[in-house]
């Protein structure tokens, strides 16, 4: 009798651990697989005009101040990992963006970082500026990290700035929503798919017991998600009014 409960706690304990390692899995890979869609919309049609490289700049930032974050505050790997992840996968879609707008180029003026003209910032024409944007604000980040590792005042700043720019992700489009008065253009499965993306990150910050700042961001994020769904249902009902 007893073998059998030893034997049922370590199937138990077997099958915790594989969700957890698939949970894992998920919350390193998911957040990228929202732009694979994306990616391969641009190279089909060789237009960028419906995605905004915006969106890569905040998620940079972010992402680079959640590494230093974690070299100040050792929290899961797996969000370290998913921050790699996220990089990589903005400098992809960057890098296709760059090479697809310089394809459609009709004139010959270019707009590189070299030129401070602010009214072009991140609107580059070459890919490698983007990277020297992000290198100079990664050595930044690295010599002030450095000399302030000591203060836990600084390292929980930084870790609130991290998931602050992450949170703000979906509030430009919330915003120009408004201002048109129309969700026209947007596509409602991406948001359904960051809702469903930021409804399980806060689940697994919460469980896992990840510093607040992750919980708080997500759920910032969430709020937003469900104001521009209602968004969605409010103006799709004033269009219905229009025409009827």
């Amino acid at each position: 009798m007893d073998e059998e409960v030893v034997l049922q706690e370590e199937d138990l304990e077997g099958s915790w651990t594989l969700l957890s390692w698939l949970a894992s899995c998920l919350m390193v890979f998911g957040g990228a697989l929202p732009y694979v869609p994306q990616y391969q919309e641009i190279q089909r049609s060789s237009n960028t005009e419906g995605f905004s490289t915006r969106v890569c700049l905040v998620l940079l930032i972010a992402n680079i101040l959640r590494i230093f974050f974690w070299i100040g505050k050792q929290f899961e790997l797996t969000l370290l990992l998913q921050s790699v992840v996220m990089i990589l996968t903005m400098f992809a879609m960057l890098h296709l963006c760059c090479t697809v707008q310089n394809t459609n180029r009709v004139s010959t003026k270019q707009h590189r970082l070299s030129d401070l003209d602010f009214r072009y910032f991140w609107k580059w024409s070459a890919f490698e500026d983007y990277l020297l944007f992000c290198f100079g604000f990664t050595v930044l980040c690295a010599v002030v990290t450095l000399l302030l590792l000591d203060s836990a005042v600084f390292v929980e700043m930084l870790g609130s700035l991290a998931v602050m720019f992450e949170a703000m992700l979906g509030l430009p489009q919330l915003l120009q929503n408004f201002h048109n008065h129309s969700t026209k253009g947007m596509s409602v499965k991406m948001v359904l798919l960051w809702t469903a993306g930021d409804v399980f990150k806060t689940t697994y910050f919460v469980m896992n017991e990840s510093p607040a700042q992750f919980w708080v961001c997500g759920s910032v994020q969430i709020l937003i998600d469900v104001a521009i769904l209602l968004q969605v249902l409010l103006y799709s009902q004033d269009t219905r009014v229009k025409l009827g």
